[in-house]
């Protein structure tokens, strides 16, 4: 692939933090100057890319319910994205968390985990409103995203008064000082203006060239790389790629951990874009075809569990009608399933007793009252990869 020179994409600033000399990096507006190469391998990779992300969204088309699996999927993002943030948080933590028949559930880090599906659904509902994809839009998402907990002293939805800093202990020693508070603004305002360019960059590209210009810009205390990886999924979704928000870049950004930084590193420091666009258009490729493979394997299993819950004759309608509520929230009180099914709590209780002898649900408190179920096969399909044991 032929990489057109262009060394760094932006200019130094000294400036004093702390009191201490520290060299804070403003980029160049995009797009990157010389144009984007795209040659090599890049259009087979852009083409892999937009083929598998309509894969995806064609199958949000064929679904029987699209609801129940965005349900999944946000929330499985909302746990990834934050674990990469350095929560501990896991699926399970966040469904428990948002049951309000289980009071004590442990705070902490699955508040900034529940934060995060807020502001996504927040952020895709101001889209549909008709507001634009735009810094106040991403204020208004910021604002949502640290509403609560840890961050919520941060400044939520503003753009930064003072110095951040990415690694290391203070700006002196760190990896990257982002720009200076005064310069952010501007740069947001060209990030904006890009966002809307139409002139021929393939939407794909145009969401790898934002992704890590915002990352670059830093401009928020707290929160910015859960909502820099947000803004890809809303950019695919204003521009018409994606139906619905089915797409997340968390997972293959925390098994790639190293190689994006490294990447976005070479972004700033000798202008390599291509080398980074390469490496999303990968991640898009790897992700979609993943959110394809587990929709499927979770529509076999729905289909397996039914025939299974169908041999059991008189008992399986409500068995059924149970199964039904649990495709919908894998993990669920007792009293919640009773209601949602609309029967008696004995028969709610019976039919719950039928799937837990079929091995397809189980008590997860151990309790006598107050007994929540999960849809153990779902969950652990759902929740592959976000093991808080895996690092991130």
């Amino acid at each position: 692939m032929r990489v057109p020179r262009r060394g760094p994409t932006g200019r130094y600033e000294v400036t004093k933090v702390r009191g201490e000399s520290v060299r804070a990096f403003i980029p160049d507006p995009l797009p990157p100057a010389p144009p984007l190469s795209l040659d090599g391998s890049l259009p087979l990779l852009l083409e892999q890319g937009v083929a598998s992300l309509g894969r995806l969204d064609g199958l949000s088309m064929l679904l029987p319910d699209t609801e129940l699996f965005l349900y999944g999927y946000v929330r499985k993002e909302a746990v990834l994205s934050s674990q990469i943030e350095g929560t501990r948080s896991s699926l399970s933590d966040l469904l428990l968390h948002e049951l309000e028949e289980v009071p004590g559930v442990p705070l902490g880090d699955v508040v900034e985990v529940s934060n995060y599906v807020a502001a996504l659904e927040h952020g895709l509902r101001r889209l549909r409103e008709g507001l634009p994809l735009s810094g106040r839009l991403l204020r208004e998402i910021h604002g949502v995203l640290l509403a609560r907990g840890r961050g919520s002293e941060k400044e939520p939805g503003a753009f930064r008064r003072s110095q951040n800093w990415i690694g290391g202990t203070r700006p002196g020693n760190a990896a990257f000082v982002p720009a200076p508070p005064h310069a952010v603004a501007g740069a947001m305002s060209d990030l904006e203006r890009f966002l809307h360019r139409e002139e021929g960059m393939p939407v794909l590209v145009r969401a790898a060239l934002a992704h890590a210009q915002f990352e670059t810009i830093h401009p928020f205390l707290d929160g910015n790389g859960r909502l820099g990886r947000l803004l890809v999924t809303f950019l695919l979704c204003h521009a018409g790629m994606l139906r619905e928000p089915l797409l997340y870049l968390s997972l293959y950004l925390k098994r790639n951990r190293e190689e994006y930084y490294r990447l976005l590193d070479r972004v700033r420091t000798d202008g390599n874009w291509e080398a980074w666009v390469g490496f999303f258009l990968e991640g898009v490729r790897e992700t979609a075809e993943g959110a394809v493979s587990t929709a499927k394997r979770l529509l076999l299993l729905f289909e397996e569990d039914r025939r299974r819950i169908g041999k059991r004759g008189r008992a399986a309608g409500s068995a059924l009608r149970v199964h039904d509520v649990l495709k919908q929230r894998p993990l669920t009180a007792l009293q919640e399933i009773r209601r949602r099914a609309g029967l008696s709590f004995p028969a709610a209780s019976s039919a719950m007793s039928l799937l837990v002898d079929l091995g397809i649900a189980r008590e997860i408190t151990g309790k006598k009252r107050n007994r929540v179920f999960g849809y153990t096969e779902y969950v652990a399909i759902l929740g592959e990869g976000t093991e808080p044991a895996g690092g991130g």
